[in-house]
C-alpha cells in the first residue's frame, strides 16, 4: 500500500467476485485528497470498485477504510452520484434535496438549511422552487450532485456525471465537480478524457481489476503538457491497445 500523508481512501487487498468470478483480485488502492479520476474499459471493475467504496457492496477479502477528517463524521462520510438515478418529477427541486439530506440523517430543520447551501454550491438557488420534471439534462444533474453533497459528506463519489450532456452543460458541471473537489474528496469515474484533463490532480486506470496506474496525472503523460489528447495517448499505451 502506497504510504501517502493524505490518503483519504484506502483498500487494501480488496477482493470481490461475481457468481464465483473473479472480479478484483487483491486491489491496492490509496485516494488522496482532491479530486481522482478512476478511468478503464468497459468491464474493468469500475463500478465494483464504487460499490464497495459506498457500501453497496462488501469485499470478499481484504480492508477498506476512510480516514475521519472530521471527528467521527460516522456513515455522513460518503456521497455518493450514480450514473444512473431517479427524482420525483412532481417534487420541488429544494425539497429533493433536503429529503436527500434527511435520509442521511439530518433533522427536518437541518435539512431544509442543508439543501439551500447544496443548491448554492451547484448554482441551482434560482431553480428551487421549480419540479425536478422541468430542469434539463445539465440542470437535473446538478440536482444530483446537491442531493449527493446535501449531508456534507467528506468523500463524494461520482460515476460519469457529464454524460450525454453538450459541451456547455458539461463545462458548467465541471465548473462544480471543480468547487467541491476545494472542500471534499472526489472520485470521479468517468469515460471522457477531458473531464479527468480538465479536473482531476490523480489519476488511476483499471484494467480487467487491476490496477494499472495511479498517480499524478503529468507521470502517466510521462512529461508532456497535460490535455485530453495526451492523456487519451498515454491511456491507449498503457492499455497496450494503440494498434486495435
Amino acid at each position: 500500500m502506497e504510504d501517502h500523508a493524505h490518503v483519504i481512501v484506502a483498500f487494501e487487498d480488496v477482493s470481490y467476485s461475481y457468481r464465483r468470478k473473479p472480479v478484483l483480485t487483491g486491489l491496492n488502492w490509496a485516494v488522496p485528497a482532491g479530486i481522482t479520476g478512476l478511468v478503464g474499459p468497459n468491464g474493468a471493475g469500475k463500478s465494483t470498485v464504487l460499490a464497495l467504496l459506498v457500501g453497496l457492496r462488501e469485499p470478499r477479502s481484504g480492508r477498506i477504510t476512510v480516514a475521519d477528517t472530521r471527528g467521527g463524521a460516522g456513515g455522513r462520510r460518503v456521497g455518493y452520484l450514480p450514473q444512473r438515478f431517479s427524482l420525483v418529477p412532481s417534487m420541488r427541486v429544494r425539497d429533493t434535496v433536503a429529503y436527500a439530506a434527511w435520509l442521511n440523517g439530518l433533522d427536518r430543520t437541518a435539512a431544509g438549511a442543508a439543501a439551500d447551501r447544496a443548491l448554492a454550491l451547484v448554482d441551482l438557488v434560482d431553480r428551487a422552487d421549480a419540479p425536478v420534471r422541468t430542469l434539463s439534462g445539465g440542470l437535473r444533474q446538478r440536482a444530483g450532485i446537491a442531493a449527493a453533497v446535501a449531508h456534507e459528506p467528506e468523500i463524494v463519489v461520482l460515476d460519469e456525471p457529464t454524460v450525454g450532456l453538450d459541451p456547455g452543460q458539461r463545462v458548467r458541471l465541471r465548473r462544480v465537480v471543480e468547487r467541491i473537489g476545494e472542500t471534499r474528496t472526489v472520485v470521479l469515474a468517468t469515460h471522457l478524457v477531458e473531464d479527468v484533463a480538465n479536473l482531476c490532480s490523480t489519476v488511476s486506470v483499471l484494467d480487467e481489476g487491476e490496477l494499472r496506474f495511479h498517480g499524478p496525472l503529468t507521470e502517466l503523460v510521462a512529461g508532456a503538457e497535460v490535455t485530453a489528447a495526451a492523456l487519451e495517448e498515454a491511456y491507449e499505451r498503457l492499455l497496450g491497445r494503440e494498434d486495435r
